[in-house]
């Protein structure tokens, strides 16, 4: 089943409730999305630290072939 993209931005937002987030559905079919996350948690964080921290938010949702949401584009940083 595919996910919304507010459910995957309710999701980071539990872990950043501060944080500027931006879905974009890629393909229209709500499997393939990007993200943008911009919060001061990332500061100091390499890219590798930032991301791992935004697909642990998504708690499984990406797990696998039972994963409900097939793929993300992931960006993501501190404020400038």
């Amino acid at each position: 089943m595919a996910m919304q993209a507010q459910e995957i931005e309710d999701l980071i937002r539990a872990e950043f409730p501060d944080a500027k987030i931006t879905i974009t559905d890629l393909a229209g079919d709500g499997n393939h999305y990007a993200a943008e996350v911009v919060d001061e948690s990332f500061r100091g964080k390499n890219r590798v630290q930032q991301q791992r921290a935004v697909y642990a938010a998504l708690k499984g949702k990406m797990d696998g072939s039972q994963g409900e949401l097939h793929a993300l584009a992931l960006t993501t940083k501190a404020p400038e």
